[in-house]
């Protein structure tokens, strides 16, 4: 009984960074899903390829953590043009990474997706938390 007193109560503290993490591995294996395709197939160059993968990601991430974690439902459209601000913040991040490690450093492409994806990951969650979803006063 112990033990699971300790983890609600983790849970419950933690709750917004255990379901964005959720959210965001969902999120990031779909935008690394259609990274890989198109670039594996050739469809498009890496960079391009990121673009359109990060997109994905970004409209897919805004509507889970709206609903589902941060459960803030108000001003949906600026709440929208932040998060799509940070979304762009973390596409100018990985651009810059995958530019880089795999034009400049000529590192794999798939691998330096990988490592953008964490780094961007990281930053993203603490504009979010703290600009796009933070509660407003009533």
């Amino acid at each position: 009984m112990n033990f699971l007193n300790t983890f609600s109560r983790l849970y419950s503290r933690f709750r917004n960074i255990i379901l964005y993490g959720l959210i965001g591995g969902f999120c990031s294996a779909l935008d690394f899903a259609v990274y890989t395709t198109l670039c594996h197939y050739g469809i498009m160059p890496y960079l391009w390829a990121n673009i359109i993968s990060i997109h994905l990601g970004i409209f897919t991430s805004f509507l889970l953590n709206r609903s589902l974690n941060f459960k803030v439902k108000d001003k949906t459209p600026q709440r929208f043009l932040s998060f799509y601000a940070v979304g762009l913040t973390g596409l100018g991040i990985s651009e810059g990474m995958l530019w880089l490690m795999v034009t400049l450093g000529g590192m794999n492409e798939l691998l330096c997706k990988l490592v953008s994806i964490v780094v961007v990951a990281l930053v993203q969650f603490f504009l979010n938390k703290y600009i796009t979803f933070k509660h407003t006063a009533k």
